[in-house]
């Protein structure tokens, strides 16, 4: 690292500002991100720093864009397959499974249901899903937005032990830092802690009965079978359980497998309209639904993967990695400390930076695969979101769905999170210590 590489550092800091500032500004994540990525990798050149680490341009950004590609790829396959799902009526069944006659007893049925969808689909989208399902089965709106801070919780927490249910572990999964079979047998219980016990501690203020809205009968879809909405279903659930599988069966990047999935679905929905074509011609078709899928956090994330991607090229990440050894060294405290910064700012960007400053370790060791470093940094970037409602995706829209108030959930929830979050990380304490050693 020289002083040539300031000018960089300084372009990435002052956009990342720009980001977590977003919510003031009114200024898309996606495009500030895009801006700095440009800005930084035309410094990158004007600088003259290629000639001076000794870095082949077209090498370098074409090695790093298919890096990111495969966690791009990976995301628009898995939120088209969860959009074809969630349109064909194929969460329906959720609320069912949910209704209670105290609000404590819906308030751990909340919890664990969140926490296992968050593992398959996405925390953001098992937010959304959530949230609907709640104002179908809580009438007050002042229980609910307790109900909706513990579906905040939860769906960060079972993102963070299942390879595909956050986009930090999909990073860490591609990146090879970790495994499927690993992160799921090693990081489950801490995750099932970090939401058990605030949920535990949410119960004070719920109490008594359940008044449920009066349930409006939803109109079936009148093209889609009760028989091709569950094998619409099966298909694009079944599938996403069984990316891990492909992955470890064909040594193929994970998204080739959600590619799989997702044109097996794209087929068969494609043959189930075809015959109702003539009957329906508003028939959803996967083309159509295409265009539902949220670019704009595709963008973003393209933006930040390859700004960061200037600063590793340039060796200011590994520097820092050298100085968090140094004067930490304690791995617990630096994934800790990222998981309490990820609530403040995009944990994405975070756990981009951390994998570019350090090197992979030899098998066995913190730094291997499956290591306590890279294990911990899923666990943490992923639950440490919820101490802050802006910390996550999942907090993010929430707060816009229940109109839930940024110094309402830092007053009453973040402490909460927090013993969740410090719990979960003494849990996996013991279990690498005593157990998986």
């Amino acid at each position: 690292m020289t002083s040539l590489t300031i000018p960089i550092v300084v372009a990435f800091v002052i956009g990342y500002f720009f980001i977590a500032i977003e919510s003031v500004t009114k200024i898309n994540k996606a495009a500030i991100a895009l801006l700095m990525c440009v800005v930084c990798w035309t410094l990158f050149t004007v600088l003259g720093l290629p000639e001076v680490f000794h870095i082949e341009l077209g090498e370098a950004i074409e090695k790093n864009l298919g890096e990111a590609g495969t966690t791009l790829f990976f995301l628009m396959g898995a939120m088209t397959i969860v959009e074809i799902v969630d349109q064909h009526g194929g969460f329906n069944w959720v609320r069912g499974a949910l209704k209670s006659k105290t609000k404590r007893a819906l308030l751990w049925k909340i919890a664990f249901m969140t926490a296992i969808l968050s593992a398959v689909l996405d925390n953001l989208t098992t937010s959304i899903v959530m949230i609907m399902i709640l104002r179908k089965l809580v009438a007050d709106k002042k229980d609910r937005i307790w109900f909706a801070s513990l579906v905040i919780i939860a769906a960060n927490a079972g993102g963070a032990f299942s390879p595909i249910g956050d986009v930090t572990t999909i990073m860490l999964w591609n990146g090879k830092m970790i495994t499927a079979a690993g992160v799921i047998t090693e990081i489950i219980i801490p995750s099932f802690i970090a939401f058990i016990v605030p949920a535990a501690v949410l119960q004070i203020h719920l109490k008594g009965k359940l008044v449920v809205p009066e349930d409006k009968h939803e109109a079936e879809i009148s093209y889609i079978t009760q028989m091709e909405r569950k094998m619409i279903f099966c298909l694009g659930v079944g599938g996403l359980c069984s990316v891990p599988v492909f992955h470890s069966l064909t040594e193929l990047p994970p998204f080739m497998g959600i590619l799989l999935v997702l044109a097996i679905l794209w087929t068969v929905t494609e043959l189930i309209y075809r015959r109702k074509e003539e009957h329906d011609p508003m028939a959803k078709r996967v083309s159509n639904l295409l265009s539902r899928i949220d670019m704009s956090t595709i963008l973003f994330f393209l933006g930040i993967l390859m700004a960061v991607a200037v600063l590793s090229e340039v060796g200011v990440l590994r520097a820092l990695g050298e100085w968090l050894d140094q004067e930490i060294g304690n791995h617990y405290l630096v994934t800790g400390a990222i998981g309490i910064l990820s609530s403040i700012v995009d944990n994405v960007p975070l756990v981009a930076g951390a994998m570019k400053m350090y090197v992979m370790g030899a098998p066995g060791t913190d730094f291997g695969v499956d290591g306590v470093f890279w294990q911990l940094l899923a666990y943490c970037a992923g639950v440490g979101g919820s101490m802050l409602i802006i910390g996550s995706a999942a907090g993010v829209v929430v707060m816009g769905l229940e109109k839930i108030t940024f110094g309402w959930y830092m007053k009453n929830v973040t402490w909460i999170a927090f013993v969740g979050y410090i719990s979960g990380i003494v849990c996996y304490w013991l279990l690498r210590t005593f157990i998986f050693v």
